[in-house]
């Protein structure tokens, strides 16, 4: 009898932490040799509080270095590792503009990268500052965020600006076997207002999905299955009072054995 008792105890957790295993897998329906056309990945659309990388080259270095100063200097920065030095680059500001020197005040916002070096080299054209530019834009800002059931929550610097969404949750762990894989919340910021959408991992639906591939400022969010919300609530609270119940018992038994 003692011996079935505590067997029940020991049970207990797992009473209370059952998860469907087809929803903790990925892909359930994908079949072998299975192929998919390849999602064109979206070019970035320059927002308010983007930070620019411009770098301007041309036949004449001497005259090009001055545009290329705001990407020589370095601003400190605190991060949950220490503080570090990031490059200072051009912040987009909250009219959309950058201020770009010996042009003035440029319109960057809503643009393309490609957009905005096109822009840049013809006004350096225009106004006769340089011989044939040539002119590249990069973020230095181009981050993802990954939060809920997953090992490591964490955001996540991508120098590439290319990241995909499943790339993203192995770099922060991967899911937990308590996060809900089909029902993933991404939130994404696009022409000033916020766009939510949910994916199913649990489908190969998210390989010709267009948030297979994520975009700056992206917010990634698992949600917590029942299992979780259950071993959080209910066990938590009804637990201590079953083993304390059951420890008298066990108790008992042993003093009727004797």
């Amino acid at each position: 009898m003692r011996s079935k008792v505590l067997l029940a105890i020991l049970l207990l957790p797992f009473l209370f932490s059952c998860v469907n295993s087809r929803k903790a897998t990925y892909f359930n329906d994908l079949g072998d040799n299975a192929s998919f056309a390849t999602i064109e990945i979206p070019e970035p659309i320059i927002q308010q509080n983007d930070l620019l990388s411009i770098t301007v080259s041309s036949l004449n270095p001497e005259a090009s270095r001055i545009f290329n100063l705001p990407n020589q200097s370095e601003v400190r920065s605190s991060t949950p590792t220490g503080d570090v030095m990031e490059p200072a680059g051009y912040l987009v500001d909250k009219d959309g503009m950058i201020r770009f020197l010996m042009l003035g005040a440029v319109k960057a916002e809503g643009l393309t990268k490609s957009q905005l070096q096109n822009n840049l080299r013809n006004a350096l054209l225009s106004r006769k500052l340089l011989v044939d530019p040539v002119v590249e834009v990069r973020f230095l800002n181009f981050r993802v965020t990954v939060l809920g059931e997953v090992t490591r929550p964490t955001v996540i610097t991508v120098p590439g600006e290319k990241i995909s969404l499943l790339e993203a949750l192995g770099l922060a762990g991967d899911v937990t076997i308590y996060g809900k894989r089909d029902n993933v919340l991404v939130i994404r910021e696009e022409a000033g207002k916020r766009i939510t959408t949910r994916v199913n991992l649990n489908s190969n639906e998210i390989f010709t999905s267009p948030y297979y591939y994520l975009r700056s400022n992206d917010i990634v969010y698992i949600e917590p299955n029942k299992a979780r919300v259950a071993g959080a609530t209910r066990l938590n609270q009804l637990l201590p009072a079953l083993i304390s119940a059951l420890s008298v018992v066990v108790i008992v038994v042993d003093r009727l054995a004797q």
